[in-house]
């Protein structure tokens, strides 16, 4: 479901959106798809964060780990 709202855009976007809105149906089409390519890109950051958070707490028992895989290789 659509939902009609009203924003305040400066000028020089406003233009850029004009300019690049011809592959899209207008200039709500436009905004709308940006924001979900934005949007998703903000709830990918975030989840990439909280991975990273995860490895660096866990980084030294997967550095231990990956030290000892490769000493056994090296013994093979």
């Amino acid at each position: 479901m659509k939902v009609k709202t009203s924003i305040t855009l400066s000028e020089d976007l406003l233009k850029v959106i004009d300019q690049q809105s011809d592959q899209f149906k207008n200039r709500s089409d436009f905004i709308e798809t940006a924001l979900r390519v934005f949007i998703a890109q903000m709830l990918r950051n975030k989840q990439n964060a909280k991975d990273l958070e995860i490895i660096n707490k866990r980084a030294d028992y997967l550095n231990k780990e990956a030290a000892d895989v490769l000493e056994y290789q090296v013994i093979m």
